[in-house]
């Protein structure tokens, strides 16, 4: 794979078919806003496994004035999900109706994405190939197909159409067969019809809510209308290459930035050499020690992220905690998830960094049989405890693994990139990122070179630092002398993450670039 290089505009996404969707739509004059929810749309549809409009979303968008700003699409907990809802439960189960306990936001984001934007394209187009896909069929791809078998037994259990959409001949869907999902078409053909307020509010909404209560879900169309989407500003931090962006909390943005705000005060050494490897993993075990006791729901949080990356301070006493030689004792409790990131960037100066996601495969399971959703269960992560982090009460909003981010260099370059992987997200990013900015890499060198990952993802247990084959072969050796827990897990994997990246370069040209992990591709005009 190589760098892809265009003059009107880029879109990278984790499925082919997802960012020819999206580049379409910027050769049909759609700004790059209007590209990512065509790209949105037709991974709900072509990567269900990944992602869905029954699930949450997270933008940050870059204009062509310089101005940057945010949506989230974050649903909260039901009105009814309440401790005793779970009486006699450890924890909030992974699948099922009571992990099915949040609102999705996805759609709003995309609403609120489009008031905001200046794009002329109509929805029809936008959600043209989505439809289309789901109408008549897309061909199911490997990756796909492998998450399917692994995770059947635990979904065709579930209430709902799992069985009959993803298992219509009584077995998993292999690569190559055809999956159809016409209730799913005529979701998106409502949407179209009467706009994209209709996901919470009106008769599709009362779909959505029917199925929801049939199947066991707290969550309830007074729940869905209450939702709303939010604005709030990014996260910043400023580096010596320029000044890098991502989301506020509820998500983990707050980490990805603290990795580099730290790594930018570290020795760096020679690329993917100990001291740029190890550097980044121990910067990560500061980022990932503050945002485990403070990041969470920013209406509950007693700590601001913002002051924090102001704190220059602050920030040189966590890079000074950091033994250059020496591992810090690891583990901690890890997060985990499944994610689509995907961007594109116009002609116009228009760069956006996406992601959305129902969290595990497949999200809680739950397929209503009357839209073709699939439901999220990324209120699963909420800890059944009177207070505290995370602590389950009505309408809180969950902390989230989604992170998408971005990078205004001080040469007027902007780059917008990101990954799936839960705890893997803030690592790739670093990784992606040090090697293009800090080490001159290729763009799409970056994201094809081996990487590492510090903790679980993917259903993983273990808290190793994981790293894939492809490094010098001292490296291993030098991280574990150090006293890192190093675990090889061969070649590369799709355990570290699906990145991506859309470069838009000062001179108005673009780059862009997609994982060999995925089954993705950059696709430029």
């Amino acid at each position: 794979m190589e760098t892809a290089r265009s003059l009107n505009g880029m879109v990278s996404a984790p499925h082919a078919l997802a960012a020819r969707a999206g580049r379409d739509v910027l050769a049909d004059g759609g700004s790059a806003v209007e590209a990512c929810v065509a790209v949105a749309a037709t991974l709900a549809v072509v990567y269900p496994h990944m992602t869905g409009l029954g699930g949450d979303g997270f933008w940050l968008i870059r204009e062509g004035d310089g101005r940057i700003h945010s949506v989230h699409g974050c649903g909260g907990a039901a009105g009814k999900a309440d401790l005793a809802l779970y009486n006699g439960l450890e924890a909030v189960p992974w699948r099922g109706p009571l992990a099915a306990n949040t609102v999705a936001g996805t759609v709003s984001a995309w609403e609120a994405a489009l008031e905001s934007d200046a794009g002329t394209l109509p929805l029809e187009r936008l959600l043209r190939d989505a439809i289309a896909y789901a109408e008549s069929g897309v061909a199911v791809t490997k990756g796909g197909a492998e998450i399917a078998a692994a995770k059947g037994a635990e979904l065709r259990i579930q209430p709902g159409a799992y069985a009959d959409i993803f298992e219509p001949d009584g077995r998993a869907l292999a690569q190559g067969d055809t999956l159809r999902q016409p209730a799913l078409a005529q979701t998106l053909r409502a949407l179209v019809r009467d706009g994209l307020g209709s996901f919470y509010q009106g008769p599709l909404a009362q779909s959505i809510a029917q199925d929801l209560a049939t199947l066991g879900s707290p969550v309830s169309a007074e729940d869905l209308a209450l939702h709303r989407a939010t604005r709030p500003a990014p996260l910043h931090v400023g580096t010596s290459l320029g000044k890098l962006y991502n989301s506020a909390p509820p998500t983990q943005g707050i980490a990805s930035l603290l990795i580099l705000a730290l790594a930018d005060r570290l020795p760096r050494g020679a690329m993917d050499g100990f001291d740029h490897v190890h550097g980044l993993v121990e910067a990560t075990k500061q980022a990932f020690l503050w945002r485990d006791r403070h990041c969470g729901d920013p209406a509950l949080m007693q700590v601001s992220a913002q002051s924090l990356l102001d704190d220059c301070a602050a920030l040189d006493a966590m890079a000074a905690a950091i033994d250059p030689a020496k591992a810090l004792p690891w583990p901690q409790a890890p997060q985990w998830g499944d994610t689509c990131w995907f961007g594109a960037a116009d002609s116009k100066g228009q760069v956006v960094s996406c992601i959305q996601s129902t969290y595990f495969e497949f999200g809680s399971g739950l397929v209503l049989p009357q839209s073709g959703l699939t439901w999220q269960n990324r209120g699963a992560s909420f800890r059944l405890a009177e207070k505290g982090w995370n602590a389950l009460r009505p309408y809180r909003k969950p902390f989230h693994t989604l992170n998408p981010a971005l990078a205004c260099f001080n040469d007027g370059r902007v780059l917008a990139y990101g990954t799936m992987g839960g705890e893997g997200q803030p690592q790739t990013q670093a990784a992606l990122f040090s090697r293009y900015a800090v080490h001159g890499a290729d763009l799409q060198e970056a994201i094809n070179a081996p990487r590492w990952l510090l903790g679980r993802t993917w259903g993983d247990q273990s808290t190793t630092l994981k790293i894939e084959d492809g490094f010098a072969p001292e490296l291993y050796a030098q991280l574990a002398e150090a006293g890192h827990d190093v675990e090889r897990v061969g070649p590369i994997t799709a355990m570290m993450g699906h990145a991506g990246a859309v470069l838009r370069q000062s001179d108005g040209s673009f780059q862009g670039a997609s994982d060999p992990r995925s089954d993705g591709e950059a696709a430029g005009w």
